[in-house]
């Protein structure tokens, strides 16, 4: 086992080492320890190959906009108007 300080997780991640024969008998065990927060790197040959590490949330967070969005112009067209008079532009 390796451990690993993640700067930016502000944690540490434990790293487990296994080759593949291994990785197909405890593939069960190695999905627990993965949910636990550990990453485990798959080797082929004494080579990394792979790394099972925790699926992303679903849920997806996006950053506030207010403060660009209060920092913008107020527009002086309806966006449909700019559109049409582009895509006039276009073809003539």
């Amino acid at each position: 086992m390796v451990y690993i300080a993640d700067v930016h997780k502000l944690r540490a991640t434990i790293v487990q080492t296994i080759n593949v024969r291994d990785t197909r008998d405890r593939l069960a065990s190695l999905l627990d320890a993965v949910a636990a927060g550990e990453e485990i790197v798959i080797l082929r040959r004494g080579q990394p190959a792979a790394k099972l590490v925790a699926a992303t949330p679903a849920e997806v967070r996006f950053p506030d906009r207010r403060t660009l969005r209060s920092e913008l112009p107020p527009m002086q067209d309806a966006a449909a108007k700019s559109v049409r008079a582009l895509r006039d532009e276009e073809r003539y």
